[in-house]
Order: C-alpha cells, then sequence, then structure tokens
C-alpha cells in the first residue's frame, strides 16, 4: 500500500503539462477493439483506469503493445465476447466496451462495472439504446448477456438525460450498424468528439458529435488508425485550483482552453487572474481566494462534476461562505468528512454543500474516499498548516499521472511512500555492533581512502 505525504504552504509556481484525457483514453481503446486492425493511440496516459483497459483488450484477444504515452492494439486477432467480472469490476467506465463489441462479434457479455463508490450510475440507458438498435437482452445470474445475429440496425434514439457513457455506446455500436441512427439528446462533451474523431479515421461516418444530435451512417467494417488524445480538461482544472488555493502563479500548457469554459468564471469569482494563449492557460491567485455564491455542477458545457470535489476542497479557506450543488451523482460529498479533519467547515444536505471557509487548515491523517474526492485531499494538504498523510492513492491514480512529480516540479513538498517498505525498514533491527575486521581489512580501508 502507498501513501502520499505533504508538508503544506508552499506556493506553487511554474508551469506543467497536462496529459491526456483518461475520459477520452477509455473510450477510444474501446472502439480500437471494434476497428478491425492495428491503432496507434497517442498522447495516452499512464493511469491505472487505462491499465484495466488494455488488459480487457488483451483478454478479448487483441494485441497491445506501449512505449511511453503510445498505446499500439491490433485487434485482428479478437475472439471473445465476454468481460470477466474481475475484469469489468475494475472500473466504472469498463461499460464503454459494451458498443465496441456487440458491434464487432453480434455477441456480447458481461456484468455492472466497478470503480469509484460515487453513487449510482445506471446502466438503464446503455442497455435500452443497445436494444433500440436491435440487441437481444437476457439477464442471469448478475450476468448481461446480448445477441444480434443478423447485425445491429440503425435506429432514432432519444436519451432521457445526456449520458456519456451511453452516448459513447451508441457511437461504437452504431457505427458498424445497418443503415442510420440519429441519437437525441446526446452529451456535448469534449470527448465524444474525440471519440467520434478516432472513429471517422477509421472509416465511420459520424456527423454532429459535440452537439445535442448526432447522425451516424453505419458502415460495413472500420480499419485501424492512428489518434492522439486530446488534453485531460478535468486534470488541468485541477491543477489550476492547486495554483489557486496555495496562493500561486502557474501555467498549465497543452491544453485546449475552451474546454475548461465553465471553470473559468468560478476561478475569477474566486478572486484569481487568469490569462489565456494557444494552448496555454496561466493562474495567478489573491492572497485569499474568494467564495464562490453558487456553483451547480451540470452536464457540459456546464460546470463538471469532476471538479465539484477539488473546487469544495478549495473552497475551504475562501473568504466567505460558498455553496455548491451536485446536480449528477447523489453521492458525490464522501471527500467532506475527510475534509472536516483538517478543521474545515462544511455541512451537506442532499445535494447541497455548504462550505464556510476557515482561516487556516492544520494537516490530517485522511483517506482517499474515491478518484476526485482522493485529489480534493492532496489539495487540502498542499493548503495546511503541518504534514499530511492521505491514503487510499490507489483511488487517486486512476485519473491522475504521477500527481506527486507534477505538484514537486511546481515547488509543493510531497512524497509518495510505500508503507510496507516503510514497515520493513522500521523492523529490521539495527546493526549496532560489528564484528572487527582484522587489521588486514583495516589497512585496505586505509590504502581506499
Amino acid at each position: 500500500m502507498e501513501k502520499i505525504v505533504i508538508h503544506g504552504q508552499k506556493r506553487l509556481t511554474g508551469e506543467i503539462e497536462i496529459h491526456g484525457s483518461k475520459n477520452s483514453a477509455l473510450p477510444i481503446l474501446a472502439a480500437a477493439a471494434l476497428a478491425n486492425g492495428v491503432s496507434e493511440i497517442h498522447n495516452c496516459p499512464r493511469l491505472s483506469d487505462v491499465d484495466a483497459a488494455l488488459r480487457i483488450l488483451e483478454h478479448l484477444g487483441c494485441r497491445v503493445r506501449r512505449e511511453g504515452h503510445t498505446v499500439s492494439v491490433d485487434s485482428t486477432g479478437l475472439h471473445d465476447f465476454a468481460v470477466p467480472d474481475r475484469l469489468m469490476r475494475e472500473m466504472r467506465s469498463s461499460v464503454v466496451f459494451l458498443g465496441a463489441i456487440l458491434g464487432r462479434t453480434r455477441r456480447a457479455r458481461l456484468c455492472t462495472p466497478g470503480g469509484c463508490e460515487i453513487g449510482l450510475r445506471p446502466i438503464d440507458l446503455h442497455l435500452l439504446a443497445m436494444e433500440q438498435l436491435g440487441a437481444e437482452l437476457r439477464e442471469e445470474g448478475g450476468q448481461l448477456e446480448f445477441s444480434a445475429p443478423g447485425g445491429l440496425t440503425g435506429a432514432r434514439i432519444t436519451l432521457s438525460f445526456p449520458s456519456v457513457g451511453a452516448t459513447e455506446n451508441v457511437l461504437l455500436a452504431a457505427a458498424t450498424a445497418k443503415g442510420r441512427t440519429v441519437l437525441h439528446n446526446a452529451a456535448r462533451e469534449p470527448e465524444i468528439g474525440d471519440l467520434a474523431d478516432f472513429l471517422n479515421g477509421c472509416g465511420a461516418r459520424i456527423y454532429g458529435a459535440g452537439d445535442s444530435t448526432i447522425v451516424i451512417d453505419g458502415v460495413a467494417q472500420l480499419h485501424g488508425a492512428s489518434h492522439t488524445v486530446i488534453p485531460d480538461r478535468i486534470a488541468a482544472s485541477t491543477y489550476l485550483l492547486a495554483g489557486a488555493v496555495t496562493q500561486g502563479r502557474i501555467c498549465v500548457k497543452e491544453v485546449v482552453p475552451a474546454h475548461l469554459g465553465a471553470l473559468v468564471p468560478v476561478l475569477r469569482e474566486m478572486g484569481c487572474t487568469l490569462s489565456v494563449s494557444g494552448r496555454w492557460v496561466c493562474l495567478s491567485a489573491p492572497p485569499r481566494l474568494h467564495r464562490v455564491k453558487m456553483t451547480r455542477t451540470m452536464p457540459y458545457p456546464g460546470f463538471p462534476t469532476d471538479v465539484q470535489a477539488p473546487l469544495s476542497a478549495a473552497l475551504t479557506v475562501a473568504e466567505g461562505t460558498s455553496v455548491v450543488v451536485e446536480n449528477i451523482f447523489e453521492s458525490r460529498y464522501k471527500h467532506a468528512s475527510e475534509l472536516l479533519r483538517f478543521g474545515a467547515k462544511i455541512h451537506v444536505e442532499g445535494r447541497m454543500e455548504v462550505i464556510e471557509g476557515v482561516d487556516r487548515l492544520l494537516g490530517a491523517q485522511v483517506v482517499a474516499p474515491d478518484l476526485r474526492g482522493g485529489f480534493a485531499l492532496l489539495l487540502a494538504g498542499l493548503a495546511a498548516h503541518g504534514e499530511t498523510v492521505v491514503r487510499g492513492v490507489e483511488h487517486i491514480d486512476r485519473g491522475y499521472e504521477s500527481p506527486e512529480l507534477l505538484l514537486g516540479s511546481l515547488g509543493a513538498d510531497v512524497q509518495r511512500i510505500c508503507e510496507d517498505e516503510e514497515r520493513t525498514a522500521k523492523t529490521e533491527p539495527a546493526d549496532t555492533e560489528k564484528p572487527d575486521p582484522g587489521p588486514q581489512a583495516a589497512g585496505e580501508r586505509q590504502q581506499d581512502r
């Protein structure tokens, strides 16, 4: 087990480069299984969730090779249509393989996905969409088995909620379905456009990705392609908040500023100065952050739910009282009880979180409850006086690549420690008495000097 130790109150300064988007890389890797051939995915982040996706691809029969931030997937040998429970449970977004496997093999078997416990993430929208495309669903013993012996057929589909995952599954399944699919109330996140760009590069015909209505004209088969994953807008937002909470001056590069649109007015309301140039965003924080009257998480282009927890952590030291409303997930305030250990003043009622800013936080021993909540604890540790120890860092590793190195490059005093090695070092007996090496050895040592 590992932990991250932080000695806070270090002002972050400098620049960092943001890794590729986790939320883009995962569906694109699934799409590589749909395309028959070799695909090269560049700017693919080194994350535990990505590793889990690669294990699923290998289980299905794909050949996978990683060199740095480039992943090569050869799907010509794909032979399986079932993802075992042990792999499905490693990440919540594993359900995105449904559309790809069904589109490629006309069969799919999987269970409900695992990952962070941030509340219900019903896959009913996914299941209904696959049925509308002509798949037959049989559920038995917690297993979901889909079949479409004659192939999938295009349909008009309207999502009751603009679900990102359901939109991705429709794009994947409909890309090789017979005829045209028209998807209404589709998710508009940048990651949807990135997936569509990859699929179109593989020979798909997808129009309107990024709008609420997407049209997919099915093709007989897809081929492999080369693609570069977009920068991770959630990671970029989180590191900007790290600069804000430490009264820092930082720049994040290799980002798409337009993807951060909903965060920018919030940071400015907090008293931060921002400048944008090309693929750079620079932030200069005030001596003390200002409160944010009301922030509501919404589907894109609204304020992202994935940034809610890091924002909450930053607001714990803002002057005044802030209110955050979570409209996407019903159990995404698990970080709040851990922030209280720092001396934060937070009250949660239903979907509303009321944060009364305090003059100072004190270092604490905390446990990451989930991915984004885990990074929120790192932010609190950066702002706190004294030492903070964050355990459960395996959650953080799902979405942030070596955060201790990036934060350290900005001047943070942060260290990742393997607790097993630390425990071993403490239990080893001290070698206090050493035998006399004898005159010959002593002479050899003298000569060595």
